[in-house]
């Protein structure tokens, strides 16, 4: 029996402010606040709202069939719970249904992976822990910004627990093979891949309302007939996409959310099913290793990493920032940790493109890359000076090394804290029934005297 596993990833960008070289040690706040509450604002009009609503009334009318998964950015959270924290109140109603799972991501919605692994892992568990804490539940998949993944990527996603990971279902990693099964990571078998069906996927996020396509309009029934017309063997059909695809990328005015509805309705009829991605990693077996020795990802045609670091002045702004990685992670200041996340978000970096693709895209305050990688640069010469002025650049790698690998024996002693305090209470539980028998046994012998 085919199963559908629904997918949104709930990201916002946020955007810096025009900085110029002479603010550089004078002022040290980054941020464009106007642009940041109205981009925040507009979207949760005209995408984030609606759609949850509408995610929410499906997840009602079809209880124990209809299933959803979200991941959602530690950006986004700051932002939503400053400027619409109704929405936050929204997902935590999507999860009182029991029909949805929240997955994991690095905070930042940063490019950590592909830079520094004890920053990436860093701050994937400290997501994972504000999903706990909004959702209730510890994230069991996870899935990396922008769905970028590789070998080693997955073998130190494998090594923080997680069971599952969701990424691209690129061709040329796949070859002949199809996305519709689920696959394992090359370096540890224990690491189940979802691969997303990017045809499917893009028919809603990108093509839905395009007049000139073919198949427009799409209506639901025929969308779910090319679902039922995948060969049977062919069982998980993941469907990825950007939450802000309803309502945003495609209008609410071309009747994106009046298809989303009619999908589960659809689905039944036709014997599908559908599944959260924890789901499918318990219910289906690896068909076989995935190996993936360069990143991939679920941007453009090239479904790569081109797209952040494709050119000189990327590749410049991303080993600087990276350059201080190890000194942000031992740094207390409240500051200077929000304003490292801030810094890594991969649109910053997606900004500087200069892939002929990319030319008509959204650049924000920018008029070119070249803008772009400017005001970044200026703005990350003064946040360097200031992580530099707290723990400067010529400290003995002796001494960086010692606080380093002092803060990595606290992490490891509180996990075996937390491991023993889980396997205290596993132990009273288990006993609590027992005295309670006892107590009971021996009431009963007095009462019998």
């Amino acid at each position: 029996m085919k199963t559908i596993c629904l997918y949104f990833e709930i990201h916002q960008n946020i955007h810096l402010k025009r900085y110029r070289f002479f603010d550089i040690g004078t002022d040290h706040y980054y941020y464009d606040d106007y642009e940041n509450e109205r981009s925040i604002t507009d979207t949760v009009e005209h995408s984030y709202r609606p759609a949850l609503r509408t995610l929410l009334q499906m997840l009602k009318d079809n209880p124990g069939f209809f299933k959803v998964a979200f991941s959602i950015s530690g950006c986004a959270i700051e932002l939503l719970e400053n400027y619409a924290p109704d929405v936050i109140e929204l997902l935590q109603e999507l999860n009182e249904t029991g029909q949805v799972e929240f997955l994991a991501e690095p905070y930042s919605h940063g490019l950590s992976s592909l830079a520094n692994e004890d920053s990436f892992k860093e701050e994937t568990l400290r997501m994972a822990y504000k999903v706990k804490e909004l959702f209730g539940k510890q994230p069991q998949v996870f899935r990396n910004s922008s769905l970028i993944y590789s070998d080693d990527i997955g073998s130190t996603v494998a090594s923080m627990g997680f069971k599952g990971v969701l990424t691209e279902g690129a061709k040329h990693i796949l070859g002949w093979k199809s996305p519709h099964f689920v696959y394992h990571c090359a370096q540890n078998p224990n690491l189940k891949l979802l691969l997303r069906d990017y045809k499917l996927s893009d028919d809603i996020s990108l093509r839905f309302s395009n007049a000139t396509w073919n198949e427009y309009p799409l209506f639901a029934d025929t969308y779910m007939n090319w679902i039922a017309a995948v060969p049977e063997e062919e069982q998980v059909i993941n469907i990825f996409m950007e939450l802000c695809a309803l309502g945003m990328f495609q209008p609410l005015s071309s009747n994106i959310l009046d298809f989303i509805k009619a999908l589960p309705e659809c689905a039944r009829q036709r014997g599908i099913t559908f599944s959260t991605p924890s789901e499918v990693i318990a219910n289906f077996k690896s068909v076989d290793a995935l190996e993936v020795p360069y990143p991939l990802s679920w941007v453009d045609e090239e479904r790569d990493i081109s797209c952040w670091l494709g050119n000189d002045m990327q590749r410049e702004a991303f080993n600087k920032l990276y350059s201080v990685a190890d000194r942000v992670r031992i740094c207390t200041d409240r500051k200077i940790k929000q304003d490292w996340d801030y810094l890594q978000a991969t649109n910053n970096f997606r900004f500087m493109t200069t892939k002929s693709s990319s030319w008509n895209m959204y650049r924000g305050i920018y008029d070119s890359p070249y803008d772009a990688f400017t005001n970044y640069m200026n703005i990350l010469g003064d946040f360097i000076n200031r992580v530099n002025s707290m723990y400067p650049s010529d400290i003995d790698n002796e001494e960086l090394n010692s606080l380093l690998t002092l803060i990595k024996n606290q992490g490891e002693e509180l996990e075996v804290k937390d491991k023993e305090i889980a396997r205290l209470n596993t132990r009273l539980k288990k006993l609590s029934p027992d005295a309670e028998a006892k107590k009971s046994t021996a009431r009963k012998t007095s009462s019998k005297k």
